[in-house]
C-alpha cells in the first residue's frame, strides 16, 4: 500500500498494549504498515493512557493536539501540540493523555499489530 486516506482507515478502542490493560479511552488508528515501520494515528481522552511496557521495536511520538505525560525509563516528560518523543527499543515507557490529545507514533520495525495491541 503506497497510500492511506484517514477517513477510511477504521479506528479501533484498544483496552491493553503488551497484555496489559489501558486506562481509560484510547483509539488507534493503523495508518499504514510499511516494510520497515508502521504509523498509527492514537486518541488518548484526558486521563487515559498506558501502563508501563517495554517494546522490540522504537517509536517516535508526535503530538497532534493536545499534552501528554510520558515516562521513558526514569524521565518524565510532559509534551505539548508539536512535540516529540522516541522510546528507545527495550525501554519501559508509558503514555498518559493530561487532556484531550491526539498523537501520531511511527514504530520502528514494523510488527503485527497483535504483537502489542489488545483490543
Amino acid at each position: 500500500m503506497i497510500l492511506s486516506k484517514n477517513a477510511e482507515v477504521e479506528a479501533r478502542i484498544i483496552k491493553s498494549v503488551e497484555g496489559k490493560l489501558l486506562q481509560g479511552k484510547v483509539i488507534l488508528k493503523p495508518m499504514m504498515m510499511g516494510e520497515q515501520m508502521t504509523l498509527l494515528e492514537i486518541e488518548y481522552a484526558a486521563g487515559a493512557g498506558t501502563p508501563t511496557h517495554v517494546h522490540q521495536h522504537e517509536s517516535v511520538v508526535y503530538v497532534v493536539k493536545g499534552k501528554v505525560k510520558m515516562i521513558v525509563g526514569k524521565e518524565e516528560y510532559v509534551l505539548n501540540a508539536g512535540d516529540v518523543c522516541r522510546h528507545p527499543q527495550g525501554v519501559p515507557h508509558s503514555v498518559e493523555g493530561v487532556e484531550d490529545s491526539l498523537v501520531v507514533e511511527i514504530k520502528s520495525p514494523t510488527q503485527p499489530l497483535e504483537q502489542f495491541l489488545g483490543t
